[in-house]
């Protein structure tokens, strides 16, 4: 038994030996050298082809934007001229800034309506938060259909939009329904002019978003926000 065992000891001893150099050879480069050195610091494990690390800080020193806000491109060939669709982006850059600021007066006073119809009215402004915000969408993509820039931030909605600044204070009921039927009817007095100027442009798919999804929209709720401020008794009719 003692003579078996002696005779198997040499044999593990080379099968070590010849693993070894293999286990060496698969950790080798193409040149024969060692990858892990080239991997190391890249941040991609055990592919150096690619970086996995973010590169940050790059609107530091930032090079020319793709587009300057104002222009059109001319990607999409969509059978209007470029002065059409450049007035089709400025109307639609109006109206859209002037439905973010609508969309956003509707949520604030979701928040901060009270008084006897405050379930009825938290549950509408909520709403019609959620339809304009639809509306929003819908105009920022025809801008970019049309080529042009969409606004999108709020200081510059604020620049824009034609909707007096809401204070900060909240405010009762009915000053804020008065002041969210300003906002429609202001929004819908552009989209009646602008959708005439569209259409006699030949640009029927602006004219169709305003007619068919701003006027619509907005006559809506108009007429939903409109009631309550109707001067009706609660408990005693006359």
């Amino acid at each position: 038994m003692a003579s078996s065992a002696k005779a198997a000891a040499p044999k593990s001893t080379a099968t070590k030996k010849a693993a070894a150099p293999a286990a060496k050879k698969s950790t080798a480069g193409g040149n024969g050298k060692s990858t892990a050195g080239a991997n190391s610091g890249k941040g991609a494990g055990s592919n150096a082809a690619v970086d996995i690390q973010p590169r940050l800080n790059q609107q530091q020193n930032a090079p020319s934007p793709t587009q300057r806000y104002g222009t059109v491109s001319q990607r999409l060939p969509i059978g209007l001229s470029e002065p059409t669709r450049r007035d089709s982006v400025t109307m639609l850059n109006q109206l859209l800034a002037d439905t973010i600021t609508l969309r956003d007066m509707y949520k604030k006073h979701h928040w901060q309506v009270v008084g006897p119809t405050f379930y009825q009215l938290h549950l509408l402004f909520d709403k019609h938060y959620e339809e304009q915000a639809v509306l929003v969408d819908a105009i920022a993509e025809r801008i970019q259909i049309l080529g042009g820039v969409a606004v999108a931030m709020a200081h510059d909605v604020a620049e824009l939009s034609s909707i007096p600044r809401v204070p900060r204070d909240r405010e009762e009921a009915p000053v804020q329904v008065s002041r969210l039927l300003d906002g429609h009817q202001r929004i819908l007095k552009n989209c009646h002019d602008y959708a005439d100027k569209v259409d006699e442009a030949g640009d029927d798919g602006t004219n169709d978003l305003i007619v068919s999804q701003l006027v619509r929209t907005n006559e809506m709720q108009v007429w939903f926000v409109a009631e309550h401020v109707v001067d009706s008794p609660l408990t005693q009719a006359e």
